[in-house]
C-alpha cells in the first residue's frame, strides 16, 4: 500500500501497525482505525492531547480490530478524529485537519475524517470509523468513498471511546462495494431478511438538499429504478427535519455529558473551535428536552419500522451539499451541520443501517446517495449497494 501520507490522514509519529492474526475473507487487505479504537500498547488520543495525557496506553485491542486481523487483514495505522468525536467537519487544530483527497479546498467531514481521507487517497483498502450523528456517512459523501453506518448494536464497540451510547455505531469506508461486502462478511451478524423493495423516496431529505445536489444524484436514482423499480414518494418526518435534528441533538447532548462530562469537568481540557461550546451546551441540556427527545425516538422507531418492515429501502442525499470550503465561517459550518444532521438523524433515531455511495459531484466535489434499510438488514443493504454500483459502473 502507498506509504506517503500527503493527506495527513494518520496520527503523527510512528505508525501503529499489526500483522494479520489469521487468514480469511480479508487476506491481502490493509486497513486503518479511527483513533478512538484501542490497540494494545498504543495511546488512544481521541483527537485531543489532554485526553492522551490523562489516559494510559491501551492494555488490550478492541475486539472489532482483532476480528479484522483474524480474517487476514493487516493494520496500517491509526487515523485522526475530531476531538472526542463531537463534530462533523473533520477539523482538528491539535493534530492537523486531514486533507480531502478529492476536494483539497474543502473539509473532509468528521468525526471519522482521517479514516475517510486514508481510504480516498488509496493509503489503505478500508478503514474503521464510528458514526453517532453522521460521522461515517458524511465524510464518505464529502470524500467520495463508500461508507456504512450499520444497524445500531450490530458491531461491537467494546474497546472504543464513546460519545452517545444509544446512537454510537462502528462503521467503515472503502473505495469499492466489493470490499465493503468483504468487511461486512466478517463484522456483521449472520444473514438477515432480504430487501425486496420497494424503493422509497424520502421527500423531506430531497427538499432539504441543495438543488445542485438533487440534480447531480438524478442519474443514480434512475439507475436504482432500473434495478429495483420505480420509487414511491413518502413522507418520513411530517414534523419536519429540524424537529428530528432537535430531538436527536438533545438526547445526544445529554448522553455526551453523561459519558464524558466528569472527565471534562475534572480536566478542563483545551478544545478547538466549537468543541468547548458543544460540551457547554451538553452540560446545560434541559432534562425535560432530552426526555422529550427519547419519547419522540420511541414513537419514530415504531413509525419507521412499519414503513420498512417488508424490505423497503429509502433513498435520499447523504448530505444536502458537498463539503463546505475550508474558508467557511463557524456560523456557516453550523448552518451546514444543522441542515445535514436533520437528515442523518433519520437513521440515527431509527437505529437503521445506511450506506452512502459515491455517485456524483457538484462543482467538482463529491456527493453521496444513501440507501437506508430496517435494522438487521445490513448485509442485504450492502448487496443492493453493490448492485447499484455495478449499474453505475462504479468500482
Amino acid at each position: 500500500m502507498p506509504q506517503n501520507d500527503d493527506v495527513k490522514a494518520f496520527m503523527p509519529g510512528e505508525r501503529v501497525t499489526l500483522a494479520p492474526l489469521g487468514t480469511g475473507a480479508l487476506d491481502g487487505l490493509h486497513f486503518a482505525v479511527k483513533d478512538l479504537f484501542d490497540v494494545a500498547g498504543a495511546p488512544t488520543t481521541y483527537g485531543n492531547p489532554d485526553w492522551a495525557r490523562t489516559h494510559p496506553v491501551a492494555a488490550a485491542t478492541a475486539p472489532v480490530v482483532l476480528d479484522l486481523l483474524e480474517a487476514g487483514a493487516a493494520l496500517a495505522g491509526k487515523t485522526k478524529t475530531v476531538e472526542l468525536a463531537y463534530g462533523l467537519t473533520g477539523e482538528n487544530v491539535w493534530y492537523e485537519t486531514p486533507v480531502n483527497p478529492h476536494a483539497p479546498d474543502r473539509f473532509p467531514g468528521g468525526s471519522s475524517c482521517g479514516s475517510a481521507a486514508a481510504v480516498a487517497a488509496g493509503l489503505v483498502d478500508f478503514a474503521l470509523g464510528s458514526d453517532t450523528g453522521g460521522s461515517v456517512r458524511i465524510p464518505a459523501s464529502y470524500c467520495g468513498v463508500f461508507g456504512i453506518r450499520p444497524s445500531w448494536g450490530a458491531v461491537s464497540l467494546a474497546g472504543a471511546c464513546g460519545l452517545g451510547p444509544s446512537f454510537d455505531t462502528c462503521g467503515w469506508f472503502a473505495r469499492s462495494a466489493a470490499v465493503m461486502e468483504k468487511v461486512g462478511s466478517v463484522l456483521l451478524p449472520a444473514e438477515g431478511p432480504g430487501l425486496p423493495g420497494p424503493i422509497l423516496k424520502a421527500e423531506e431529505a430531497w427538499i432539504n438538499a441543495e438543488p445542485a445536489t438533487a440534480r447531480a444524484l438524478g442519474p443514480a436514482m434512475s439507475a436504482l429504478e432500473a434495478i429495483a423499480g420505480a420509487p414511491m414518494r413518502v413522507e418520513v418526518a411530517p414534523e419536519g427535519l429540524p424537529a428530528l435534528y432537535e430531538h436527536f441533538r438533545c438526547v445526544q447532548a445529554q448522553e455526551a455529558w453523561a459519558t464524558l462530562g466528569s472527565w471534562v469537568a475534572a480536566t478542563a481540557p483545551r478544545f478547538g473551535p466549537g468543541v468547548a461550546e458543544r460540551f457547554a451546551a451538553a452540560r446545560e441540556m434541559d432534562p425535560a428536552k432530552a426526555a422529550a427527545g427519547r419519547a419522540f425516538r420511541r414513537a419514530f422507531r415504531l413509525r419507521i419500522a412499519t414503513m420498512l418492515a417488508g424490505g423497503a429501502v429509502m433513498a435520499y442525499p447523504t448530505s444536502p451539499c458537498a463539503a463546505p470550503k475550508l474558508s467557511v465561517s463557524l456560523a456557516g459550518q453550523n448552518t451546514v451541520r444543522e441542515a445535514t444532521m436533520g437528515v442523518t438523524a433519520i437513521a440515527g433515531l431509527g437505529g437503521l443501517c445506511e450506506v452512502s455511495l459515491p455517485v456524483a459531484k457538484v462543482d467538482g466535489a463529491p456527493v453521496g446517495l444513501s440507501l437506508v434499510a430496517a435494522a438487521g438488514r445490513d448485509r442485504a443493504l450492502l448487496r443492493l449497494a453493490a448492485a447499484l454500483a455495478s449499474e453505475l459502473s462504479l468500482p
